[in-house]
């Protein structure tokens, strides 16, 4: 247990509460992108498959179209440097913590990949998901997968302007227990 967060989350929580409905309320929930959630760049078969699974990014929220998102474009810059084929596919769902993930992926037949990456890690800070939790289900899925898998670090939550302080700044110090969590276990 990492005593100084729970601290300092139980002293101001009548705080945390009220801000954390607010921004709830008033901050816009964006729709996942639309679209194929696979494709490809370069001709033929694909030399290198790529995945991109987890929760908004890979849901491409943000954008209005899957071809506009993460994998999409990532494959596009590998097929660009390596003048291989490269191909893609997106899986994710917009609000999913890593339980949900694991869950959901037990239901799917996910495609073989060359390298799988993940987005996670802000809706386990925002629902506070225990640390030691957080890393065994890092290394259940990590065992699921078809592939390599590769982090990218979870967002840094301090900075997200539409959270209020102190609100912001405790999930900026929970998302950055998080991130140290995914950097242990990617430094395996």
């Amino acid at each position: 247990m990492h005593l100084p967060f729970w601290l300092s989350t139980a002293l101001l929580a009548p705080l945390l509460v009220w801000q954390g409905k607010r921004t709830r309320r008033t901050t816009p929930r964006l729709p996942e992108a639309g679209g194929a959630q696979h494709g490809q760049y370069g001709d033929g078969e694909p030399t290198r498959r790529l995945l991109v699974i987890g929760e908004s990014t890979a849901a491409g929220v943000g954008v209005a179209h899957h071809q506009d998102g993460l994998a999409s474009q990532l494959a596009r810059q590998l097929q660009q440097q390596s003048l291989h084929t490269i191909g893609w596919h997106s899986h994710g769902i917009n609000g999913i913590r890593l339980q949900a993930l694991l869950d959901n992926l037990k239901t799917i037949e996910l495609p073989e990949a060359d390298a799988i990456l993940l987005s996670m890690g802000v809706n386990d800070t925002t629902g506070l998901t225990p640390r030691r939790r957080y890393r065994q289900q890092l290394l259940a899925l990590n065992a699921r997968l078809p592939g390599p898998l590769y982090l990218l670090s979870v967002p840094p939550m301090h900075r997200f302007t539409a959270l209020p302080s102190p609100l912001r700044q405790l999930l900026g110090w929970r998302a950055r227990q998080l991130d140290a969590i995914q950097g242990a276990g990617a430094a395996r």
